[in-house]
């Protein structure tokens, strides 16, 4: 029989190598940890290279799965054993009850009655989401010493005994594009992460900018609400640093000058400062160096910043760096500063050959190939390529 190619991962790359085999008249099976397709892109405010909402690129591929018989998708699946060989795979995958079934019409009376404080248990995430469908936090919801959702669904989607349950799937071949993850920024702890509200990461600063882009709001401070008035960028936080990440994430300075662009256009009297080792971008992201190095509101200053901590007399937070152009140590202040961590590979708890820094090697077990930012850091275009290659990798057999 000609089994299907089985995707784990269900982000941009997953979907782009799904999409790319089912229009080449491939069977494709599509799995995803989360309740929802769409991997970090469809939390982001803009992408590269255009700087499109995610809507741009992800909104077409939705459309493309909906209207494809040849893809099947399951979400909150994971991979628990893989055997067989190429062209025969056994894929034993984990299913996580959703508590919501397809009769599910995205009304919203399930959350809107959910006692839960602040975060309902029934939800529909912030980004991009597909299936546009709500799903109940199992952790969090307390099924029927609640069931308060039973009661106002008018669908009966609401499933609260809806159980974990497995399946196998035979597969030709296996594409693996499950992803990246952020270093955890809590492992440095001169910057003091954990306890400090105002100090976030470079993602969780895209979360912030792409929430107030769609409810139309003002960018404030996680403290206080407070509209900062200057910002800290500090890069390679955690990167090229043989205690932490030895490696350049090669996306972060892309995306902070984006960040600070943005707050340039958007908010003009806002000040950023990015403190930086080198500045590497590459493509045409070098155009946004230059429109940063042009801006008012933009300082970018080489040095490593070696130490965050809150102001003696102020709600700011002090930063300590050695400006090396300036040939002195600086202290300096700031309402806010983001970290730009740099990526590590999502390895899923998959058993397959990785290189020194974790990510996944090209060449693995035949029929089983690797895609895009799980194997290196790429940005989004990057990812995109990749996996569109890899997917013609697959059809060659």
């Amino acid at each position: 029989m000609n089994f299907p190619t089985l995707i784990i991962g269900g982000g941009i790359s997953g979907i782009t190598a799904a999409v790319e085999l089912a229009e080449a008249g491939k069977e494709v099976v599509l799995i995803e940890k989360e309740p929802y397709l769409g991997g970090n892109v469809s939390g982001f405010n803009n992408y590269f290279p255009k700087l499109c909402p995610p809507a741009c690129g992800l909104e077409i591929n939705y459309r493309r799965i909906r209207s494809n018989p040849r893809i099947s998708y399951y979400t909150g699946a994971e991979v628990s054993g893989i055997s067989g060989s190429e062209g025969k795979f056994k894929v034993t995958v984990s299913l996580s009850p959703r508590l919501i079934n397809n009769h599910c019409t995205a009304c919203g009376k399930c959350a809107e009655v959910c006692p839960e404080s602040p975060s309902p248990a029934a939800y529909i995430p912030g980004g991009l989401a597909f299936p546009m469908q709500y799903t109940i936090d199992a952790d969090a919801c307390k099924k029927m010493e609640c069931a308060r959702c039973l009661e106002v669904c008018d669908y009966e989607a609401i499933q609260l005994d809806a159980q974990a349950e497995e399946i196998e799937i035979q597969a030709g071949n296996i594409v693996v594009a499950t992803g990246w993850k952020l270093y955890d920024p809590s492992k440095i702890e001169n910057y003091h992460y954990s306890n400090e509200p105002d100090i976030i990461t470079n993602l969780e600063f895209e979360h912030l900018l792409a929430s107030c882009t769609r409810e139309n709001k003002k960018l404030s401070r996680p403290s206080d609400g407070t509209v900062p008035g200057r910002i800290a960028f500090i890069q390679c936080a955690g990167s090229r640093d043989h205690n932490h990440l030895s490696y350049c994430s090669a996306v972060c300075c892309s995306a902070t000058i984006k960040h600070a662009l943005t707050l340039a256009e958007h908010y003009p009297k806002m000040l950023s400062e990015v403190f930086y080792i080198d500045l590497r971008l590459s493509g045409r992201n070098e155009k946004l160096l230059a429109k940063a190095e042009n801006s008012k509101q933009i300082t970018l200053t080489r040095g490593k910043a070696g130490r965050i901590r809150r102001a003696d007399s102020s709600d700011g937070l002090v930063i300590e760096v050695e400006d090396m152009m300036a040939g002195r140590r600086r202290e300096d202040s700031f309402d806010m500063v983001v970290l730009a961590m740099g990526m590590e590979p999502n390895q899923m708890g998959l058993e397959l050959e990785v290189n020194e820094q974790g990510f996944y090697l090209e060449k693995q077990t035949a029929g089983i190939y690797p895609a895009a930012s799980c194997k290196r850091p790429m940005d989004v275009v990057s990812s995109v390529r990749d996996a569109t290659a890899t997917a013609l990798k697959t059809m060659r057999l």
